[in-house]
Order: C-alpha cells, then sequence, then structure tokens
C-alpha cells in the first residue's frame, strides 16, 4: 500500500463555468451588464447563450464570446481588455483549464445609469 495521494476526478458542471465566466467579466471596471444574446440554430448545442455568454469547451479548453453592455464613458478598448484578462485569469486560476480565446462583443451602453441588474 503506497502512502501517496490517489488522483480524483473532480467533475464541474457546464452551468457553474458559466457563472464564473459571467461574474468575471461582470467584476470588470467598466461593464455594466451582460447582453442577452439569442437566435441562431447554434443556440441550440450552445449554452449560456440568455445569459450573454457562450461557453466553449473541448478537451479542457474553454473558449468565451461575452456579450457586454458598457457603462457610460468607459473606454471600450480598455474594458474589453480587462474584461478577457479577468475571465481567462478565472477559467486558468480558479478552474485550472487552458484557455484557447475570449471573444468580446460591446453590444451596446448603458447611458444615463440605465443599468439593469442581472
Amino acid at each position: 500500500m503506497s502512502d501517496s495521494p490517489s488522483l480524483d476526478k473532480t467533475t464541474i458542471s457546464p452551468d457553474a463555468l458559466l457563472t464564473i465566466v459571467k461574474l468575471s467579466a461582470l467584476s470588470t471596471p467598466g461593464v455594466s451588464r451582460m447582453a442577452n444574446v439569442v437566435g441562431g440554430v447554434n443556440r441550440l448545442f450552445r449554452r449560456g447563450a440568455h445569459n450573454g455568454v457562450r461557453l466553449y469547451v473541448e478537451d479542457n479548453i474553454a473558449s468565451a464570446d461575452l456579450h457586454l453592455v458598457l457603462k457610460e464613458g468607459a473606454d471600450i478598448r480598455e474594458t474589453s481588455r480587462n474584461a478577457q484578462a479577468q475571465v481567462a485569469r478565472a477559467l486558468q486560476e480558479l478552474v485550472g483549464m487552458e484557455v484557447g480565446s475570449i471573444e468580446v462583443h460591446v453590444e451596446d451602453i448603458d447611458y444615463n445609469g440605465e443599468a439593469q441588474s442581472q
């Protein structure tokens, strides 16, 4: 009998991954909320489209499309880059997954406090 620890398997549900990605994006300064994204034949095969996140996982490599609504006055380029970095860091450090790509789609800008809670 060996004293070394056994290698157990950890499984993370797709909904948990979506929550991690969504909260990471929302924690980025300049992001107001996630945009609702619907449509297309692929909506049946991709998880999270209604949450502003489309998440793809293949061979432990995660890729995501983030559909964001930014706050008024936010620097679009900087906010987008920060959201990408924030989500990539969360997937790498919290979950231990490799990141393929994080694509940011700015869907709208909230003006005059139009932010909606989601």
